[in-house]
């Protein structure tokens, strides 16, 4: 048995193909701008982030024996990431998304996670059955979970006694999935990182401003819970207090991992020791460079 790993991140990691352009779009729109392919997926931004931060994660998802899976495969060891317990499938494809985005934010962006959503309670194995954890030796350090997840394997992480010890910081991959995240609403051991949308679907409500959404879902029985909204305001409320910060000010360039950039700088803030005003001011810093461009260290 080897429990050495500092972070776990289970979820999705994917190539991100992102076409950026500097006008504002709407649907039908042409125009000039740029497109990369890059490593993404949630678990795998929140993952990056934490590297830059100088942690160790190890990675726990889907990724095919294909060619785009061996080289994903490679670019995530080469970030420093840990490779060594990632299912690889001979069957399934490895995983892609794709977006566009313009001066005006998000136009459009479709998800295929379906090898991660296929491959179920496989990625899970390391930390069910060792090396990094075993229902009756459980893994007892930080890990990151997202929502790319299926309902059903969520529904068993949130009950099974292979995470029983462990500090669960849950993100939904989208709004489109914060539904998934309701296992972990009254969850003893998990912290949420939701946005104002995601804690408003969750809660069946909208609201104002990310201190009534921190309220809203403390009330709903969530443990501890991180909310933002944009470049308005940033929430993190427990039943011990509720501390709300605004980001600073910056011109927007990218918005497609901001999220996941907030949750991993804050995770490694809080690693390091650092108060909860603190923690949140890095996260909100590092997503504020994040979105403008520049990387968030």
């Amino acid at each position: 048995m080897t429990q050495n790993s500092e972070i776990l991140c289970i979820g999705s990691v994917l190539w991100d193909v992102i076409g950026r352009s500097a006008s504002a779009m709407r649907q039908g729109s042409d125009v000039p701008g740029r497109i990369t392919r890059l490593p993404g997926g949630v678990a795998m931004n929140i993952a990056m982030t934490l590297v830059r931060f100088g942690m160790t994660p190890t990675l726990l998802t889907a990724i095919g024996r294909d060619p785009e899976g061996d080289e994903l495969v490679n670019a995530c060891a080469r970030l420093g990431m840990v490779t060594d317990h990632i299912y690889r499938s001979q069957d399934l494809p490895t995983d892609r998304y794709m977006a566009v985005e313009g001066a005006n934010g998000l136009i459009a962006a479709i998800a295929d996670a379906h090898s991660l959503e296929a491959a179920g309670a496989k990625i899970l194995k390391p930390l069910m059955q060792g090396p990094l954890g075993t229902e009756t030796m459980p893994f007892d350090g930080p890990v990151a979970l997202d929502g790319n997840l299926t309902l059903s394997l969520l529904e068993e992480i949130a009950q099974s006694p292979a995470f029983a010890g462990a500090d669960l910081r849950v993100a939904p991959a989208s709004p489109g999935k914060a539904d998934r995240l309701l296992p972990f609403l009254k969850h003893a051991r998990a912290t949420l990182y939701v946005n104002l949308e995601e804690a408003g679907i969750l809660c069946q409500r909208e609201f104002a401003d990310s201190a009534s959404a921190a309220k809203g879902l403390l009330d709903r029985g969530a443990l501890r819970v991180l909310v933002t909204d944009g470049g308005s305001s940033a929430t993190v409320a427990s039943a011990e207090e509720i501390l709300t910060q605004k980001p600073p000010p910056v011109l927007v360039t990218r918005v497609t991992g901001a999220g996941d950039t907030f949750m991993a700088a804050h995770i490694a803030s809080e690693a390091t020791g650092a108060p909860s005003d603190e923690a949140l001011s890095r996260a909100l810093h590092a997503a504020a460079t994040y979105v403008s461009g520049e990387t968030p260290l």
